[in-house]
């Protein structure tokens, strides 16, 4: 047995992720996902805003020794050397090199440069949240990079990404051209300014130019790494590499009859085929779910201090659930398993009552938990475990 919270809050208007980009997520899902590319003029009125400002880049890059290769700076489409914007320094008695220089960054952007902050949802907490809370809901790994440019500047060239494409206007205003999709009638490309707030999806492969700068802009590319079914037939085919037959050597001297081969190889085609038939696709499935909600990037902020308020808690203590966590439970050969979206944790069988009520009530009293967990100690002891891994905070 399973069960999945819902994210209860994934940005500052209240609207889940997808429905910040497209509106309708239902709609998009149906008529444009891996279909065509669409564009969303934003009706929210925080925009995305809350993921990114340039206050927030100036912050970044002038005070938090950002290192290459997390940032970037690129002119007329080719890249500036890093020689020309960062410096070195040491930390304790260790080189380090790569780190921002923030009066040569801001000049180089003041000449027409555009700033690249690579992997933003490996250190911007806002868009860590976002991207955390995409995937989940679209069930695909994502990433972000920002890219800041300043008026004047020269726009991308025509180029397509290997993966899906969010293009999401922080602030200022950017010009696309954005051309069919692979497997789409073909069609004159669309094109549109967008503004902050506003939104552009592309499929894989969907060629896109940005036009000349005319303001400035800040746009953050969500890029989502959609799991082929050939993924998924992928993990299949692992269960049966276990099969020690398979391990055997072909026939020394196979060369000198390749249809023998040939007709072994067609045998054990039919055998694999029949062993792929037999297989239990939803063992298969739940290891990819599995795997996919315990190595997302965790969600944390705050723990360190909350760790220190714990020690002394009483039935009286209340807790609720951190913002954008995740639980699913499951059980499986007497184990009780806590899928946390950036962990897996292994809990006794007999704590399943108690997890299930903890995964139903946003915010609770311990003592609550009394009729699950009679002991009271046993109710101390998980609550202080689940502050630690980050699932539940205590509330002062």
């Amino acid at each position: 047995m399973s069960s999945v919270v819902e994210l209860e809050r994934a940005s500052d208007s209240g609207r889940r992720p997808l429905a910040r980009c497209t509106g309708d997520a239902g709609a998009f899902l149906t008529t444009s996902w891996g279909r065509r590319p669409t564009l969303h003029q934003g009706d929210d009125p925080v925009g995305f805003g809350d993921l990114l400002s340039l206050d927030e880049v100036d912050r970044i890059l002038s005070s938090t020794s950002l290192r290459t290769p997390s940032f970037r700076l690129v002119k007329a489409g080719e890249q500036i050397p890093e020689s020309a914007y960062t410096r070195s320094g040491t930390t304790g008695s260790k080189p380090v090199s790569g780190m921002a220089d923030p009066a040569r960054v801001f000049g180089l952007f003041e000449d027409g440069a555009t700033i690249v902050l690579q992997g933003l949802h490996r250190y911007h907490l806002a868009v860590t949240q976002f991207c955390r809370d995409l995937e989940v809901e679209l069930g695909h790994p994502c990433q972000a990079n920002a890219y800041i440019t300043p008026p004047g500047a020269r726009g991308l060239e025509l180029h397509d990404d290997p993966h899906d494409v969010f293009v999401l206007q922080a602030f200022g205003t950017k010009s696309w051209e954005v051309h069919e999709a692979p497997g789409e009638p073909s069609r004159e490309p669309m094109r549109a300014e967008i503004h902050a707030g506003d939104c552009i999806y592309m499929p894989t492969g969907t060629p896109h130019a940005a036009s000349t700068q005319r303001s400035l802009s800040g746009h953050l590319t969500i890029g989502v790494h959609v799991v082929a079914w050939k993924d998924v037939l992928r993990d299949a085919v692992k269960v049966l590499e276990a099969d020690p037959s398979l391990a055997e050597p072909i026939p020394a001297g196979w060369i000198s009859d390749p249809e023998a081969l040939g007709r072994e190889l067609h045998e054990r085609l039919q055998d694999a085929g029949s062993s792929l038939s037999n297989l239990d696709a939803r063992e298969i499935v739940d290891a990819r779910l599995e795997r996919f909600l315990s190595t997302r990037l965790p969600l944390l902020r705050g723990a360190l201090a909350e760790q220190v308020a714990i020690e002394d808690i009483t039935d009286d203590s209340q807790f609720d659930r951190r913002e954008g966590s995740i639980l699913v439970i499951r059980t499986r050969d007497g184990m009780l398993i806590a899928l946390l979206g950036d962990r897996r944790l292994e809990m006794p069988a007999w704590l399943e009552p108690a997890m299930r009520f903890i995964a139903d009530a946003p915010t609770f009293r311990l003592g609550e938990l009394s009729n699950v967990l009679p002991d009271r100690d046993s109710r101390a002891v998980l609550a202080r475990r689940l502050v630690r891994e980050g699932l539940l905070r205590p509330v002062t």
